[in-house]
């Protein structure tokens, strides 16, 4: 999809204000944006959730299972209990990625279409630091 040159204000999507932002959200851009944020976040947040309370149903139903000592003092309960925190920095670190590779670069465009300013979003016709 070609994007349009903004208008003579500097603003593709019509004059500031709430309409101006409606017609934002209403762009086909920012559908496809909203589109791929949710297939990102909505299975890895479905995910995690049942990763999570598969840990607080075993621990609460299966008490005999998550103290299955597996060496030492270490137990499943603890290892699964740890698994926990690996698995929200992983997801955290592959949202990080995917934001920076997919997410970020869409997001800027559009705003920098609105703004009518591409390069620093905090001054006007600027350049990037």
């Amino acid at each position: 999809m070609a994007p349009s040159a903004p208008a003579e204000n500097g603003r593709e999507y019509g004059e500031a204000g709430s309409h101006g932002y409606e017609a934002v959200q209403n762009s086909d851009e920012f559908q496809d944006l909203r589109r791929r944020f949710r297939g990102f976040v909505f299975p890895w947040t479905a995910f995690f959730l049942v990763w999570y309370f598969l840990y607080v149903i075993l621990a609460a139903y299966f008490p005999a299972f998550m103290s299955t000592k597996l060496f030492g003092n270490i137990n499943v309960g603890l290892v699964f209990g740890l698994l926990q925190f690996v698995t929200t920095f992983g997801i955290t670190i592959l949202y990080v990625r995917w934001a920076d590779r997919e997410f970020d670069p869409r997001a800027e465009a559009i705003r920098d279409r609105v703004l009518g300013t591409p390069g620093n979003p905090t001054a006007p016709g600027g350049e990037r630091p």
